[in-house]
């Protein structure tokens, strides 16, 4: 799990259950991004909740690789975007 600590203690980062958030204060969750099935049963992340794209299908043929993705993309763009707001 990546964290971004900024100047000002605000700490960002992409959600995953490795450690309980809490211990670092008040915690403010908010979706990045939505992953769905279509009717063809193909995976799909799409990043729009923070102004990324929509990847897939292919190659997410399951559920993890589109999950796999939607990670990959946040802590490449969206994570690494805010360490130089």
């Amino acid at each position: 799990m990546q964290l971004l600590i900024a100047p000002d203690g605000t700490v960002r980062g992409v959600y995953s259950q490795e450690i309980d958030l809490s211990v670092l204060g008040a915690v403010s969750t908010q979706r990045g991004s939505h992953v769905e099935v279509d009717d063809q049963n193909q995976w799909w992340a799409d990043l729009s909740p923070v102004n990324g794209p929509r990847l897939g299908p292919f190659p997410f043929a399951c559920r993890q690789q589109a999950l796999d993705a939607e990670r990959q993309w946040l802590e490449t763009h969206w994570l690494t975007a805010a360490a130089h707001v």
